[in-house]
Parts: structure tokens; sequence; C-alpha cells
């Protein structure tokens, strides 16, 4: 059954993209991430252009840490503080993100940024992640504890002025490095369409010290606005948010998300991450292949001017 997505002038159909949000649904319920670096590049892979793939997913992603974000709150698991200050960094990320995203596009060299953004984004977290779950896997079989971070060591990144208290968090951290992050998170969220939960979480934890018992909550507020902020400027400025294939992505993707939860909680973290590693690997494997290997139309037609 096909559909047409107005915006992405193409002909879909209906249950393959539904059938996509199924599965990366369950896959972000299964790990508990956003699922954006997923399916943009799958959008992609169907012949969505780059463009309107990170455009339409940022509103995926908002929807989908509505409910996540909503569900922290209840549970008193969000440090507002924080929150708060990663939003300064993040919206003025986003910002520069869909300015730089009109530029590269206006010189057409946005596809080619993407792709090659893409490559070296999940080529290195995902090798990150497969080693250190390898390690964890092994360290498991030999009977030896996991060394735990140790909460009160400090590194440069406590050295810094403009020290503030975040009471929720217990920490006392500069805000340089929390609106640096924020900024990132942004900036990486509307160039590539991710909500950059697997990239937040991890800073947060090992640069700032941030429990894990309010990281989530505080990742999943802050990816919200900013996936939201980015939504909102993409139609404003580009006009490539299409509202069909982000409606139905939304509805696959909260289904999916409910089985991949009951999923996860049935296997080991080391083999969680051992297995997202190896997924985030393939899809940038995938991506750089596809930038190599020659189209099947050289030659393309592209509107200038007035059109």
């Amino acid at each position: 059954m096909q559909i047409y997505l107005p915006i992405a002038d193409l002909p879909v159909n209906i249950f393959l993209v539904l059938g996509m949000g199924l599965a990366v649904g369950f896959i972000s319920g299964m790990f508990g991430i956003g699922g954006g670096f997923l399916m943009t590049p799958l959008l992609i892979f169907i012949g969505v252009s780059p463009a309107v793939a990170v455009a339409s997913v940022a509103s995926h992603i908002a929807a989908s840490s509505c409910s996540g974000a909503i569900s922290y709150w209840r549970r008193n698991a969000i440090d507002l503080a924080l929150a708060l200050m990663l939003l300064a960094g993040g919206i003025l990320g986003t910002a520069v993100g869909i300015w730089l995203f009109a530029v590269l596009r206006a010189l057409d060299q946005l596809d080619l940024t993407i792709g090659l953004s893409y490559v070296v984004l999940l080529g290195v977290v995902g090798v990150l992640m497969i080693t250190e779950s390898v390690r964890a896997i092994i360290r498991e079989q030999q009977g030896k504890p996991t060394t735990p971070r140790r909460g009160g060591a400090h590194t440069w990144v406590h050295g810094l002025p403009l020290k503030m208290r975040f009471k929720r968090s217990k920490i006392y951290v500069s805000a340089i490095p929390v609106w640096g992050i924020g900024f990132l998170i942004g900036f990486i969220g509307a160039i590539l369409g991710i909500g950059g939960g697997f990239i937040l979480v991890p800073m947060l934890i090992y640069f700032l010290r941030v429990p894990t018992a309010t990281v989530l909550g505080t990742s999943m507020v802050l990816t919200l606005i900013t996936m939201a902020s980015a939504t909102v400027m993409h139609a404003a400025t580009n006009h490539l948010v299409d509202a069909v294939l982000a409606l139905i992505l939304m509805v696959g993707g909260v289904i999916g998300a409910q089985f991949g939860a009951r999923a996860g909680q049935n296997m080991r973290g080391e083999r969680l991450r051992l297995l997202l590693g190896l997924l985030v690997f393939a899809v940038g494997l995938r991506f750089a292949f596809q930038l190599v290997v020659q189209p099947d139309d050289l030659y393309s037609v592209r509107l200038i001017g007035g059109g």
C-alpha cells in the first residue's frame, strides 16, 4: 500500500515505514536510547533525502521523548537546574546547527556532510561501545569485579571557574562544560537529526559525575526541548518537516518501544551494550559503503533560484 509523502516528494510503502518505526522503537525501548541515529539512516536508505529525513526525525524524537520525560518527572528523577543549564547551551547549539544546515544545503554539500558525519560518529561510538562491552564480558567470565568509578574523583573539568551547585544531582561543577555539552548535543541534533542521548548520557556520567539516577531523566528533558526547537526551526527556515512521515514513524515507535522495553529487561547490561555497539557500527559501515559505491543515476536535476 503506497502513500505519498508531500514534503519528501516520494511515494513509499506505508507498511515499510510503519515497520521501520516499530523496529527502531523496539530497539529504543530495549537499549533506552532515542533511536534517531538509526531512523535517519534508514529513511535515507529507502530514498528520502537526507535533509527531509533529518528534519522529520527531529519531530519523531521530540514526541517520543515527551512521554519519557513525563515518566521521569513523576518519579522525581530529573535535575531541573542542570537541565535548564544544559538547555541554555542546547538552544544556542540548535540555532547554530540550523543555520549551518541551511548554508550547507544552499551550497549543495548537505548530503555529503551528513553522510561523512554519520560514518565518523557511528564508527567511533560503535568501536568504543564494542570494546568496553567485550572487556566487561571478559571480566565477568573471569570472575573479576567491575571497577566502579569513584564519585569523589576530580578531573580538569572540576577546576574550571563559574562553579554551580546542583543539589538534585549532588555535584558542584563549572557551568562552562555544562553549557558546552548542551551546545554540542543541540548542534548535533540539528545537523544529523539525532537526540544525542547515547552521547549525552556518558558525557554527564563520566565528565560531570552526574548520578545515573538523575542522568536519564535530565537527558530526556534536554532531548525533548532541543528536538522540538529543531523541528520548529526546520519547519520555519527550511520547510522540510514531513508531517505525514513523522506521524507514521511516531505510531510505530510508540508501539515498538513497549515490546523493546520488556525484552531489554531479560538481558544483561554488558550484552545489551555489545549488541547496540555492533548495531551502531554496522549502520556506520552501511553509510560508508553508500558514500563510495557508484549510484544508479550519475546525474541529478536540481531547481535553483525561484524554483
